[in-house]
């Protein structure tokens, strides 16, 4: 595993440092990138561009660095930390040449008559608005908002505001998230965190485990022999090897309030863990891990009629615990 950890480390990385921003409120330290058209470190079509991570160190802890090996700006999945992903409005209605839209991205155009797919990179037909604008407590830059506006000639059109935000005096990260519908069409599309958590860099296995408040089951590639459940824990059985993945398209076992949206992700080796909560329900909860980072893929669905503005918090706290 130590080869894997060094083949990323000396992996290809941007030719020049993107646009970026370091948040700390005296306990977390955090790096985030910008968004930017042409120099930005993420410029696919998949993930919100706002909020991408850098890295992230709390208490001698490292949670986020470079997952994957090989860097491309416009790769689907170039991007680290608490990544998040709107379902696209309008691209069942849309022709080829015709466009649609991803929230955090902008309007783009349908390639060819296949469903849609993440991978596939789309052309971006308009980037909307967009503004970014930081806040200080004493003589910390603790907090960041990004803001994106677009109208699109297909009748949708949103304004989107994400505030990460440093919790003054605790080890808390919060996302916060406003999303207004100011076109003409229903805004109906759910959010998922794909949560590319790397905690002290320990390799995917048994020394990871994910909790959950529930009696968790899961099906799919890996489930029952690689990954296995134990109550309300998901636990490996092995270390994963380079290029192997597990995957469930839906966890189940979960309720239907928010007190569902809470998983832990502890690195028992180190005693260092990560506990996600919401004030939202979850819609599903998918599960993909590959050999360096494990991700609970927690969705919520969102419903804004023209006019109407719809709002969902996400909060991380960092913690430690004893390790083994």
């Amino acid at each position: 595993m130590l080869l894997i950890w060094l083949l990323l480390l000396t992996s290809q990385k941007p030719t020049a440092e993107p646009p970026q921003i370091t948040l700390s409120n005296g306990l977390i330290t955090t790096t985030l990138y910008l968004p930017d058209t042409a120099q930005g470190y993420y410029r696919g079509t998949r993930f919100d561009w706002a909020g991408a991570f850098k890295n992230l160190d709390w208490n001698g802890h490292s949670y986020i660095e470079q997952w994957f090996q090989h860097y491309d700006p416009y790769f689907h999945d170039a991007i680290n930390g608490p990544a998040e992903e709107f379902t696209p409005l309008g691209f069942t209605e849309a022709k080829p040449g015709d466009t649609f839209v991803k929230i955090g991205v902008g309007a783009l155009r349908r390639v060819d008559e296949k469903p849609y797919a993440f991978a596939t990179v789309h052309t971006v037909a308009d980037y909307g608005k967009r503004t970014v604008k930081t806040q200080k407590q004493a003589r910390f830059t603790d907090a960041v908002t990004f803001t994106h506006e677009l109208t699109d000639a297909s009748g949708y059109g949103y304004r989107y505001s994400k505030t990460v935000k440093l919790v003054k005096g605790k080890p808390e990260l919060v996302l916060e998230h406003r999303l207004k519908n100011t076109g003409q069409k229903l805004i109906e599309t759910s959010v998922y965190n794909h949560n590319f958590w790397i905690i002290d860099q320990q390799p995917t296995g048994p020394t990871v485990a994910i909790r959950f408040p529930f009696a968790v089951t899961g099906q799919g590639k890996g489930f029952g022999t690689t990954i296995v459940t134990q109550d309300k824990t998901l636990i490996y059985t092995r270390n994963l090897n380079e290029r192997e993945q597990v995957y469930s398209a839906g966890l189940q076992g979960f309720g239907l309030t928010a007190d569902s949206y809470d998983m832990r992700i502890e690195n028992l080796k180190t005693g260092a863990g990560v506990h996600a909560t919401s004030n939202r329900p979850l819609e599903k909860l998918v599960y993909w891990a590959c050999a360096t980072t494990s991700c609970p893929e927690p969705y919520i669905h969102l419903r804004a009629k023209p006019g109407e503005e719809v709002t969902w918090t996400i909060k991380y706290e960092f913690y430690q615990t004893t390790a083994p």
